[in-house]
């Protein structure tokens, strides 16, 4: 009788096991992002299945969760900035500025591999999406999901806000052209408009 009860202060001990990226930046990761990002995140899989393993949410994106449109105090261009930086650490380079990691075939293919091998250390779960739903993984990732929303919601209002102030970045856009230059159409349609 004893030796069931042993291991049952371990497992609690465990499930309140929080992850943050094995790069050690603040930047706050999705189940999928990190199951990709190195091996040991792929072979953990099934500890995020059953909830043992969690995305740590930094404070920043609860309290923009809270209220993603709060004015910052003060508003000021350097109240503004201040309220974007952790902001950027939380959730990564923004739109406007270009990114740093690249990824080039290589990266993709060692995703697409890391996306495999947790594909199958997951299947070792039987009725995985059930144990997902009662161990509360899918609503953890669910909340994850909805704080990076938040957070880049409210980063997108406090550059919003410093455009109008004609702040300097970080408290505004940078408006550097970051992405490919071939989405813009240069001639007229390419089919046929009425």
């Amino acid at each position: 009788m004893h030796k069931v009860i042993y291991p049952l202060p371990l497992l609690f001990l465990l499930s309140a096991c929080l992850t943050s990226p094995a790069d050690g930046s603040p930047k706050v990761q999705t189940t999928s992002e990190a199951k990709r990002e190195s091996i040991t995140g792929a072979v953990a899989s099934p500890l995020r299945d059953v909830n043992v393993l969690r995305t740590k949410i930094p404070p920043i994106l609860l309290e923009a969760m809270a209220d993603p449109y709060q004015r910052p105090n003060p508003a000021t261009c350097a109240g503004i900035a201040a309220a974007i930086v952790p902001l950027n650490e939380a959730l990564g380079a923004d739109l406007d500025h270009p990114s740093e990691d690249e990824q080039d075939i290589m990266d993709k293919g060692k995703g697409a591999a890391l996306g495999a091998v947790a594909g199958l250390a997951s299947s070792v779960i039987p009725f995985r999406s059930w144990v997902r739903q009662l161990s509360g993984a899918e609503r953890h990732d669910s909340l994850v999901t909805d704080a990076v929303l938040a957070g880049a919601v409210r980063r997108a209002y406090m550059k919003g806000l410093g455009e109008a102030k004609s702040c300097r970045p970080p408290a505004t856009a940078s408006h550097v052209r970051t992405g490919p230059d071939n989405l813009v159409p240069t001639q007229g349609p390419r089919y046929p408009v009425r």
